[in-house]
């Protein structure tokens, strides 16, 4: 057995719409070895490791239903195990994951094997030790693995439950994560610790553990001060203890003179009751507690010892909403059993966990227990009178074995104020009271009692899952008060995917947003924008992207590029859209990442929306695009279509639904709108600019798509109109998206199409333009792409132009040399053209040049280019002497210098023809008369 491949996808996928890891799990001959075969032993073993698996209902849809798959008939395969025993080891983590699904692939014995998980190291690990564990259970002859000793389940599996929990969020983070998601609040978890961010954009709020960003950072240095904090408290009539802030040993013999025995010791700035010394009587004892304590903070504090039960009193936004009495970590004894015994039988209680695995936590007889033993005259083996309470120790913490009750319902009215107040005092929006006294139904004013301490961070699984009591929810305060029912909590997200046009349509609708007065946040192919100027350079269309763009603060609305790789690769990087829009499904990247055939392809795509809220955006005029829609459930289903005598967009317009058409006028072609019965004129498409006059009928697309979502996010009429008349593609705007040079006497046209869809789009505009001289053309085809889909790029612009130049990516991609571009005229050959109008310059500066060079007054040449910004400067700065060219400010390519600075090679001087034949080595080129 042996995991081929890993795909942890961190949002909706092609296999789920929630996070889960995909194994591509190889069981080499074990294929041949299912379940009933293996025999009961191995049944037997499996579910005495994890008897959970008892529950698991697989296909049947119940509790049983796994163990019937393993044992019945010819049983399940190890691929199948492998997924159930991964979710029930997060299971009894405390991590609560209940999906997987198994398929086989067309490999014999290969399977894609997928599961939920919460974190993603605690999901690989699971992985890890369910394949160990299956191992240890087949026959010694059909171990895959050699352990390094005797595999010990017990072991691995606390250690796995201890790594889990040191990666996992705290129960206080989760439970207000859990609130938030009740809320349909997203969240984002910002480092491996408890800082989460709620919400997304410029409605986010920030939480780490119980702290909120609203936290005052002078109430948790005050609420972190034990000395300031008795004063303040002090100062306000509220009950403290007396106390004093020592240093040394002797100062805290003295303190403890002066304040009278009974005292306690505790460090200045400690928590979770580290180094706390109670009940202390003599002078010995204190100065062994202040040694202990100052191994904790330099500074310890003395206070008087108030006798009563220790509660926690929690305050949220100006409001007591829990109580709860806490008793420290005990056994009781039964005068037959030894100290040790007892906790055994306790420890036993399926409440208690590892950490914070689950509402309690396990007794351990660790050094500080053994201290407060040996202070009794009891060691482990000591066996105590029935009856008797042997705590194990001194403070009452979750964390450490203690027990907690909730007094909520009945805590006295004064009590509740006296915790109010005295958070009030502090600062704090979040924070807890500790509060000793003998009967919490009681005033403080009459029964006495003290605060010893309030808490800026405090815990809240005392709370939501007491020991005794009603659990109370004290997270969902906490989300109400940074989220005020009714407010917003995030920004609209929108959302574009398809083969062809993402970029243009994602930018546009970005532009529109902008001139609508938003600051959007814009994920492409060329990089992260936020309010229009480039953050993150690269191709940034994967799930990291998109959650460098939800976490910025300064974004109103966020305009995601949604490209195939990261889909594959990752998913998406939040669980829902409130626009999605396909805008087509063509061949490209067929044969990669087992996506082969357009309908594959149309599913990995469809995920966009599958998780669409308020709007599908859908190109009526893709056969595929249309399937799409039987799989959405977003409020409103749009269609773009540009047939205005689409018989299906027809009936939809009918019935009430929303499209977008374009319909032919006494003016030329209108973009049309329709929506609940309305017909509303948007804009001619000789006004959009990108549309050079309307001939860019792919652009007229896009502008479509970008109306079709900008309408279906809420945005005025004028302001869509607004968008679309100040959108150009030029360099600036748009970098490789049929960006024009008009100043030398030929036109140039620079487009990253790289697919025979894309590229056809660019030749049929070429044959709509006005030329009076040649179409020259620098054609090319990214080399990991399949031979036919570079023959359909050549067959594409094949008859098209006077002149063509193949050439290669500078990236080979598994290519040889100059593979691409010998397929390349190989096929225009096949197709008729000349071989006289065939060059082939490999590499791509060269053909730019060659292309250049070639062009005279009136030609067209269209050149689709690789690395973008070299060849926008090949163009720009192209002169026949040789000499660099003054550029305008229009075409100038966009600043940031450092990131887009022009390498060495783009700025050496320009070759000219005879020596590009000399460096191509022989390949035959354009004669140098060839005009």
């Amino acid at each position: 057995m042996r995991i081929l491949e890993r795909s942890v996808y961190v949002g909706p996928s092609l296999y789920a719409h929630f996070p889960v890891i995909r194994l591509e799990f190889d069981l080499g001959a074990l294929e041949e070895w299912p379940t009933t075969r293996l025999g009961g032993a191995f049944v037997d073993g499996l579910l005495a490791a994890l008897p959970g698996l008892q529950e698991h209902g697989c296909s049947y849809g119940e509790a049983g239903g796994f163990v019937r798959r393993m044992t019945e008939d010819e049983g399940t395969w190890l691929g199948h195990v492998l997924e159930h025993v991964a979710i029930e080891l997060q299971n009894v983590a405390g991590i609560r994951v209940t999906f997987g699904k198994t398929r086989g692939t067309d490999r014999p014995g290969v399977y894609d094997v997928v599961f939920e998980y919460e974190h993603k190291d605690e999901g690989l690990e699971a992985a890890e030790l369910a394949i160990r564990l299956i191992d240890s259970l087949l026959p010694e002859s059909l171990r895959t693995r050699k352990e390094s000793g005797a595999f010990d389940f017990a072991r691995e599996r606390d250690t796995f439950i201890r790594f889990a929990q040191r990666r996992a969020l705290g129960p206080s983070t989760a439970s207000i994560v859990q609130a938030a998601e009740a809320r349909d609040i997203p969240w984002i978890r910002l480092n491996s610790q408890s800082l989460i961010q709620l919400g997304y954009g410029r409605f986010q709020q920030r939480i780490q553990a119980t702290v909120t960003g609203r936290t005052s950072h002078i109430a948790v240095e005050l609420a972190s001060d034990k000395e300031e904090t008795n004063k303040i408290l002090s100062m306000i009539g509220l009950p403290v203890p007396k106390q004093e802030l020592v240093q040394s040993a002797d100062a805290a013999a003295r303190a403890a003179r002066r304040i009278g025995y009974p005292v306690v010791v505790k460090p200045y700035n400690g928590n979770h009751g580290r180094a706390v010394a109670i009940h202390l009587n003599t002078e010995e004892a204190v100065r062994t507690a202040f040694t202990v304590a100052q191994e904790v903070s330099r500074s310890v504090l003395v206070e008087s010892f108030i006798t009563g039960d220790d509660h926690r009193l929690l305050v949220v936004n100006g409001e007591l909403v829990a109580a709860t009495r806490r008793t420290p970590g005990h056994v009781v004894g039964d005068g037959t059993r030894t100290i040790a015994e007892l906790i055994g039988i306790v420890n036993q209680d399926p409440r208690r966990g590892i950490g914070h695995e689950k509402v309690l936590t396990q007794l351990d007889l660790d050094s500080q227990a053994m201290r407060l033993l040996e202070k009794k005259g009891y060691t482990a083996e000591t066996v105590p009178p029935a009856g008797e309470i042997v705590y194990l120790r001194s403070t009452a913490n979750l964390s450490t074995g203690g027990t907690a009750t909730d007094v909520t319902d009945v805590i006295h009215p004064d009590n509740a104020e006296m915790a109010v107040r005295a958070i009030k005092a502090i600062g704090l929006d979040v924070g807890g009271v500790d509060f000793l006294c003998d009967d919490i139904t009681q005033s403080y004013r009459k029964a006495g009692g003290a605060i010893c301490e309030v808490n800026a961070a405090p815990g809240f699984r005392m709370h939501s899952a007491p020991s005794e009591g009603r659990p109370r929810d004290v997270a969902t305060p906490v989300i109400d008060m940074l989220f005020p029912v009714g407010t917003p909590t995030t920004v609209p997200i929108a959302a574009v995917t398809g083969t062809n046009g993402k970029t243009t349509t994602a930018r546009m609708l970005a532009h529109i947003c902008k001139m609508g007065g938003l600051t959007p946040g814009l994920t492409t192919t060329d990089g992260v924008y936020i309010d229009g100027q480039r953050t993150v350079e690269g191709d940034m269309t994967g799930p990291v992207a998109t959650r460098t763009v939800l976490s910025d603060p300064s974004i109103d609305v966020a305009v995601l590029e949604i490209a195939r790789g990261g889909l594959l690769r990752a998913g998406m990087g939040t669980r829902y859209v409130n626009v999605g829009a396909v805008l087509n499904v063509r061949s490209d990247h067929l044969g990669m990442k087992g996506v082969d055939t357009l309908e594959h392809l149309a599913e990995v795509k469809r995920v966009v929306v599958e998780v669409a809220r308020d709007a599908a955006v859908l190109n009526a005029d893709d056969p595929l695009c249309l399937k799409m829609a039987s799989y959405t459930d977003a409020k409103s289903l749009c269609y773009v279509t540009m047939d205005p005598a689409n018989a299906l967009v027809r009936e939809h317009i009918r019935a009430g639904g929303r499209a977008v058409s374009l319909e032919t006028g006494v003016n030329g072609q209108m973009i049309t709108i329709y929506d609940k019965g309305a017909h509303i004129p948007l804009l001619w498409t000789h006004l959009i600019p990108a549309t050079m006059e309307g001939r860019a009928l792919h652009n007229v697309n896009n502008a479509m798509f970008a109306a079709a979502m900008a309408f279906s996010l809420g945005m005025k009429l004028e302001t869509i109109r607004q968008g679309l008349r100040t959108f150009d593609t030029t360099f600036f705007q748009a970098p490789g998206r049929t960006n024009v040079f008009n100043e030398h006497p030929f036109k140039v046209i620079l487009d990253y199409g790289h697919n025979a869809h894309a590229v056809e789009a660019m030749t049929q505009l070429a044959g709509r333009l006005d030329v009076t001289g040649r179409r020259i053309v620098v054609i090319a085809g990214p080399g990991d792409r399949r031979d036919e889909d570079i023959r359909d790029i050549a067959r594409t612009v094949a008859g098209h132009f006077d002149h063509y130049i193949c050439r290669r990516d500078d990236a080979l991609r598994g290519r040889d040399g100059d593979e691409v571009p010998r397929l390349i005229a190989k096929t225009l050959a096949a197709e008729g053209v000349p071989e006289s109008s065939i060059s082939i310059i490999a590499e791509e500066q060269a053909a730019v040049e060659a292309a250049l060079r070639m062009g005279r007054s009136g030609d067209l040449l269209l050149i689709f280019g690789d690395e973008i910004v070299r060849s926008w400067k090949q163009i720009i700065h192209f002169q026949a002497d040789g000499a660099l060219r003054p550029v305008t400010a229009e075409y100038a390519v966009p600043r940031p210098a450092a990131v887009l600075a022009p390498s060495a090679a783009a700025e050496a001087a320009p070759h000219d023809l005879t020596t590009l034949v000399r460096d191509e080595r022989g390949v035959r080129l354009a004669r140098e008369s060839d005009d």
